[in-house]
């Protein structure tokens, strides 16, 4: 799955067991729709938990307001809180490609991750 979005805070570094590492990080994706029957444009921000197990060393690029696209697969982490069942969804990233600001619009997106080699394009 790929998604694109802006990073909701900084990056942050986890120890698990075993002393992995993990980068965790929550982008925002923005929605417009349109009711039917209405002429007002609607927003919806959908909120999504991402996990980056490859290197920690992007961390210090994945700050707040960045604009990231990322592709990984969806994973489910189910926990009861207050004997309450819960559920949250997370993406667990593979590949992150990072966008230049605005000033600079001849700067190359900075990708991390697993990428194609260039013999293997179809085109």
């Amino acid at each position: 799955m790929e998604i694109i979005g802006r990073l909701t805070a900084d990056a942050t570094i986890a120890t698990v067991t075993g002393n992995k590492q993990v980068v965790n990080f929550s982008i925002a994706v923005n929605d417009y729709y349109r009711p039917k029957g209405s002429t007002e444009t609607k927003k919806l921000t959908t909120y999504i938990s991402c996990a980056y197990w490859i290197s920690t060393k992007v961390a210090d690029l994945l700050k707040k307001g960045t604009l990231v696209q990322v592709d990984g697969r969806i994973g489910i982490n189910a926990y009861s809180v207050a004997g309450e069942p819960r559920a949250k969804i997370t993406l667990h990233v593979n590949k992150i490609k990072i966008y230049p600001v605005k000033s600079s619009p001849a700067a190359a997106p900075v990708v991390a991750g697993a990428t194609a080699p260039a013999d293997d394009l179809p085109f």
